[in-house]
């Protein structure tokens, strides 16, 4: 296997109450692609989780006075910021993460359109006039309702989005007037604090934003601890719940993981439909709550669509992720590519056909390919897709829909017959849908499927964060 370019081993500090802090255990960071250390970072022990929490607590009482035009200034300027080091972050990314660099520059501009959609939300904090006058004793009375900052948060990220999905969580924060303390991933904790340095330089106060590692049994206090007013969670099913029944009175935001499948009927532009379905299945190695999980095909183009997909499927590099041809990078860990693995031979046990079928490398999965295959799994196929054909696919799809907590979130659909569309966008219990969309395409300004198992609360324009 290639070695990726050699970068300096630099030690990095957490970042808490405005300083950086060379302080708890030294965890090393290295490259999924071919194991490379890439970095050394100070892990916070829970007296650093205290800590963080205390600065966010002082700091609230600054960040909640500040008025719109400056919250929206440093989220300005927190953009720029991004911008300008687009290269830096893209790199960062694609070392610790695996992400492929024409896949980490697009992560680099989503988080600047985030950053930039909170500062213009910001402005957008309506409050709401109410006559009060509806009975002959309250004549003359009206109210008001004014929205505050709810107060410090958390929030918990996971690997597969480093940068926007940390964004996700900052921009709204500022964007309110609410402090943070955040916990990066631990296999990707230099794009965050790489976040926290253009933070620092955009104004933002002291103590207003902390970003520190930590281990699990020590970021428990951000769940438990009372001055912490919201704890907004990405990443699996298991442990969000646990934090929801744990976090006591305060507000949750729950991104939980996805289970979600595309419909192609026999209408659709077939060329299209089969580079959005290889891009929605292999992106980033199939590493997201929102990749492609199954294709359901009509049955009369069964046949020319399978063709076409796994041609292009053939044509996917894998391989370095600073390599710009590449279009598959690793999975974060060698236990992932064996799981993946694994569940091709399930599959196959199960009677599905194997069209694709490759031995992992390493973290290093090539494409997987199985067709007719009926079993799920909760969680995503890392690196693999199942497609099948039914002439009743899009009946059975709404019945499974609308019965079925695990295939309620987002399923997406290509037809170009207007009875089809209104009869997919009648799934009522999901959520979201996608017309004319690959499944995975996701847009940072819209609400996000929510009051479902995988989705508990939103960040839409900030109003989680105000009361």
């Amino acid at each position: 296997m290639a070695q990726m370019t050699a970068i300096p081993v630099a030690t990095h500090g957490f970042f808490l109450d405005g300083k950086w802090v060379e302080e708890g255990d030294i965890v090393d960071v290295r490259a999924p692609y071919d194991g490379a250390l890439v970095a050394h970072v100070h892990q916070g022990r829970r007296e650093h989780a205290e800590a963080a929490i205390a600065a966010a607590v002082k700091a609230f009482g600054t960040t909640r006075r500040l008025p719109a035009f400056e919250r929206q200034r440093v989220l300005r300027q927190i953009a720029i910021g991004i911008h300008e080091r687009k290269e830096e972050f893209s790199r960062t990314i694609a070392l610790e993460a695996g992400k492929p660099i024409k896949s980490a520059r697009s992560e680099v501009d989503r988080a600047v359109f985030t950053f930039n959609i909170a500062a213009e939300e910001t402005v957008r904090g309506y409050g709401e006039y109410l006559p009060l006058d509806w009975q002959q004793s309250t004549a003359g009375r009206w109210g008001i309702v004014k929205r505050f900052p709810l107060g410090p948060v958390a929030g918990i990220t996971p690997f597969n989005f480093p940068l926007n999905l940390v964004a996700h969580k900052v921009a709204p924060a500022i964007a309110a007037g609410c402090s943070m303390v955040l916990k990066p991933a631990p296999e990707t904790p230099l794009t965050a604090l790489l976040l926290a340095e253009v933070i620092q330089q955009a104004g933002w106060p002291d103590g207003g934003f902390n970003a520190v590692l930590l281990a699990n049994g020590d970021s428990d206090l951000l769940v438990t601890d009372e001055r912490i007013k919201l704890i907004s969670f990405t990443g699996s099913a298991a442990v969000g719940w646990v934090i929801k029944n744990n976090a006591g009175k305060k507000k949750v935001v729950l991104e939980l993981g996805g289970n979600s499948g595309v419909i192609v009927h026999g209408d659709t532009d077939l060329a299209y439909a089969v580079d959005r379905c290889v891009t929605g299945a292999f992106a980033y190695a199939g590493q997201s709550n929102i990749s492609v999980h199954r294709i359901l095909v009509e049955h009369s183009i069964y046949g020319k669509f399978s063709e076409l997909f796994l041609a292009a499927v053939n044509k996917l590099k894998a391989g370095d992720p600073l390599d710009e041809s590449s279009d598959l990078g690793p999975l974060i860990r060698e236990s992932d590519a064996i799981r993946a693995a694994d569940w091709v031979q399930e599959a196959v046990r199960g009677g599905c056909a194997p069209a694709l079928r490759r031995q992992p490398q390493g973290f290093l999965v090539r494409a997987h390919c199985a067709y007719r295959h009926q079993a799920q799994h909760e969680s995503e196929l890392p690196g693999n897709f199942c497609a099948g054909r039914d002439r009743r696919a899009l009946q059975r799809f709404r019945r499974r829909a609308e019965t079925d907590q695990q295939f309620r979130l987002w399923p997406a659909g290509r037809t170009f017959h207007p009875r089809r569309q209104t009869h997919f966008s009648g799934v009522r219990r999901a959520r979201s849908r996608s017309l004319d969309c690959r499944r995975c395409s996701h847009f940072s300004h819209r609400p996000y499927a929510l009051r479902r198992h995988q989705r508990f609360g939103t960040w839409t324009r900030g109003l989680a964060l105000l009361d």
